[in-house]
């Protein structure tokens, strides 16, 4: 029996167009002003402190930017840069900007699931603060405290299973009584080694779906036993 939903958002809940056509290049464009108007900031010091962790050649102020700008063009799942990015995001949410995108299914499904009191947890890339802003000013309005629990990279990479381990740990449940929900196999194939139910979201019909999950083309089509 399912006892508790773990969803992505990019490509599952959320279009990935969104992600990649509204919210990476606003940060991007804005990121060199930012980070050097904020760099005495707490929370920007550490990411600061983090990528030059990362890169371990003690970079310069510029070269930081550098190299935070080109993991944006790469599309790292990089934990300093979802931190920096979702400080811009939380300036261009706040000034209406953008509303986060949320398919119709989704909220439909996520909104029948919390009324049946089914708790409903997050986990993508996106740092913390990136996801409940997203989720906080949406077309439908403030959708964060419909989930019990949000999760991001300081977790543990997404297609680690560990990552999941420790989710359903902090959940307290038994792994096989969540489902998670991706539209990435590999995510899945992490979260189904440690003992997670899976189910792919295939939104593009000419993304080819899984063959080692369950799959489906909206939440529509998914169906828990309280259902």
């Amino acid at each position: 029996m399912i006892e508790a939903v773990l969803t992505d958002i990019e490509g599952t809940t959320s279009s990935i167009s969104f992600v990649k056509d509204v919210l990476f290049p606003y940060a991007r464009e804005r990121m060199a002003a930012f980070v050097t108007q904020n760099e005495h900031v707490p929370e920007v010091q550490q990411a600061l402190s983090d990528v030059k962790a990362l890169t371990q050649d003690a970079p310069t102020l510029e070269a930081c930017i550098r190299h935070l700008c080109q993991w944006i063009d790469e599309d790292r799942k990089v934990t300093p840069l979802k931190a920096i990015q979702g400080l811009i995001w939380e300036a261009g949410y706040q000034h209406g900007d953008f509303h986060g995108h949320l398919y119709p299914d989704a909220h439909e499904r996520l909104q029948h699931w919390r009324g049946l009191g089914i708790p409903l947890y997050v986990f993508s890339s996106g740092s913390v603060k990136a996801q409940k802003l997203l989720f906080g000013h949406t077309p439908y309005g403030d959708l964060t405290p419909w989930f019990e629990g949000y999760f991001d990279t300081t977790t543990g990479p997404k297609q680690e299973g560990s990552a999941y381990t420790a989710i359903a740990q902090n959940i307290g449940l038994s792994p096989d009584r969540i489902l998670f929900l991706s539209d990435i196999e590999g995510e899945l194939d992490a979260a189904y080694s440690a003992g997670f139910k899976t189910c792919q979201l295939v939104r593009d019909p000419a993304t080819p779906p899984s063959t080692r999950h369950a799959w489906v083309s909206t939440f529509d089509e998914i169906q828990l036993s309280k259902d």
